[in-house]
């Protein structure tokens, strides 16, 4: 037991320092060339006390404005987006006991999608905290779709699991079609919208960095101290309510915890599939299904697929950028039909 647990945390400081190696590397590639060491001591740099060892004088001016201005908030955000899908998608697996659940099951994304379709389409400017009126809209669409799911979905006091999955299903369906709708009227913005659907991180700043890593620890610190309640879901409501667990409760809270860090990161990204659903998998068959450790190695795994999908995204066909949602869907599809497959083959689908 004693090793076991030596080899989970060695397990994950190797996936923290792979993670900072993506950060330090991503930070590197781009445009314009600055070195893996070169980028290493401008971020050691900034670090208080060990900083001032660190020589930077010699280096270009603009490197240190490319570093932290462009390349930083964007990686950054990128890491606390594909943190934040990891875990909701971990959590919503074991509340609706579907491997297959994903962060958009309630239809968040498509919430948080017409939002921004008429953020778009309306041309309001206005800026709070950082976020503009596109933003800002989709955050509101996106809750308020989840409260439109919980109220229908939910019989009287009662939670009915499959009520809320087909209600959430028959919401995201009519909300996409609405947002269908908006595009062939206003097909001057049809690029902006689609764009916007398909996710990017090239708006990222300081202001909406700030704003998501304050809700991101928030969300993921109150969902840590639910791994054992997940682990007891697992079993059925019936036997976690002999247990002592207050299924209903712990439910409506996981759901509305992981329905704020889903809403907070598409405000900010637009949507990006499979995040959620393949990387608690990976996870998973790595070190199991305790979720007291999964968690956790799902943060850190999101973090690290997400930088290293947007620094393909913005690289891989320089001076064009592909949406980063393109890039985890060409690893997530695949992965997605060989999970479908599996589980058709055990009989569980």
């Amino acid at each position: 037991m004693i090793n076991q647990k030596r080899k989970a945390k060695m397990a994950l400081i190797g996936l923290m320092l792979l993670l900072l190696l993506s950060i330090v590397v991503s930070v590197s590639v781009g445009s314009a060339d600055i070195t893996v060491l070169d980028s290493l001591k401008l971020l050691v740099s900034k670090i208080p006390i060990i900083g001032q060892l660190v020589e930077v004088d010699h280096l270009k001016s603009t490197y240190e404005v490319i570093v932290w201005r462009v390349r930083m908030p964007r990686i950054l955000q990128a890491a606390l987006v594909g943190s934040n899908l990891a875990i909701v998608g971990c959590t919503f697996q074991a509340v609706f006991r579907n491997p297959l659940a994903d962060p958009s099951i309630l239809g968040v994304s498509s919430g948080a999608s017409l939002g921004a379709t008429l953020g778009i389409l309306s041309g309001i400017t206005l800026n709070f905290l950082g976020l503009g009126a596109t933003s800002i809209l989709a955050f509101i669409g996106a809750l308020l779709t989840v409260v439109l799911v919980y109220r229908v979905g939910t019989l009287g006091s009662r939670m009915v699991v499959a009520n809320l999955l087909l209600v959430g299903t028959a919401v995201s369906t009519l909300l996409s079609s609405l947002i269908s709708l908006f595009m062939i009227y206003n097909r001057e913005q049809l690029e902006k919208v689609y764009l916007w659907t398909l996710g990017s991180f090239s708006a990222a700043n300081w202001d909406k960095v700030g704003f998501l890593a304050i809700i991101t620890w928030t969300g993921i610190v109150i969902i840590s101290l639910f791994g054992k309640d997940l682990n007891i879901l697992l079993t059925g409501d019936e036997v976690a309510a002999s247990l002592g667990v207050d299924t209903v409760k712990v439910k409506k809270i996981l759901m509305l915890i992981g329905s704020l860090l889903v809403a907070a990161s598409v405000s900010v990204s637009g949507a990006i599939g499979f995040v959620g659903l393949i990387v608690p998998q990976c996870m998973r068959l790595c070190i199991g299904s305790d979720h007291r450790l999964l968690l956790p190695f799902s943060v850190l795994g999101g973090a690290t697929f997400m930088v290293i999908c947007d620094t393909l995204s913005r690289t891989i066909a320089q001076p064009t950028e592909i949406p980063v949602g393109v890039i985890t869907a060409v690893f997530g599809a695949p992965y997605f039909i060989y999970l479908l497959y599996r589980q058709s083959k055990n009989g569980k689908v």
